[in-house]
């Protein structure tokens, strides 16, 4: 492979806000689903797959890039990981979608919504921070309000799982959303590991 001595004008900033926006889809598109009748989540689900598999080839994309560039803007390892974890916060949507639409799942409990409400934010933040990596500027309150946004799905997980397992459902259902519940809290804590990186980044490159 060819090594760019530098990269192109703005690529890296480019990719990496493309990834973000197709988070941003991804978690509206679970929030419909998630907000759906049981009939409309097969259509719904086919949706959030694709952008699941676009949200891969972003990441491939960035790789590739990082891959054929020897002088990259900001350090090679946080590109790697910067990426990895958009797309951890992807993988996280599309199982929960995955898992609502195997197990047949009918109305979810309000806790879902709400969760897909703070993911939905999480994935708005993100996708409005990420064009401001190139400047360095205006990041501390991002990096922040996710934190707190992911202290907030954390509360309302262990809430959820305290009614799952107060006697108001069945046992088999228990199981099933409280599955569900841990991927949408996983997504949570892979927004704040997103966080965590720009925040790594600013510290370095300022």
């Amino acid at each position: 492979m060819r090594l760019r001595l530098t990269p192109q004008e703005n690529v890296f900033y480019d990719l990496f806000t493309a990834s973000a926006a197709n988070v941003l889809d991804g978690a509206q598109t679970l929030r419909e689903l998630i907000s759906a009748q049981p009939h409309e989540r097969d259509q719904l689900f086919r949706r959030l797959r694709e952008e699941e598999h676009h949200g891969d080839d972003r990441t491939h994309s960035i790789l590739r890039e990082v891959n054929s560039t020897f002088v990259t803007p900001m350090d090679r390892e946080d590109i790697y990981r910067l990426a990895s974890r958009l797309d951890d916060v992807m993988d996280f949507f599309e199982a929960a979608g995955d898992l609502i639409v195997l197990y047949q799942l009918g109305t979810l409990p309000r806790e879902i919504q709400d969760l897909a409400d703070i993911l939905v934010r999480a994935a708005e933040l993100t996708s409005l921070a990420m064009p401001r990596l190139k400047t360095l500027t205006k990041l501390q309150d991002y990096w922040i309000e996710i934190n707190r946004l992911e202290n907030d799905a954390d509360k309302l997980y262990r809430r959820f799982v305290a009614r799952l397992f107060g006697g108001e459902f069945e046992a088999l259902e228990v199981l099933k959303l409280k599955e569900v519940a841990e991927q949408m809290e996983a997504a949570a804590d892979a927004f704040e590991n997103v966080a965590d990186t720009i925040e790594t980044i600013a510290v370095k490159e300022s």
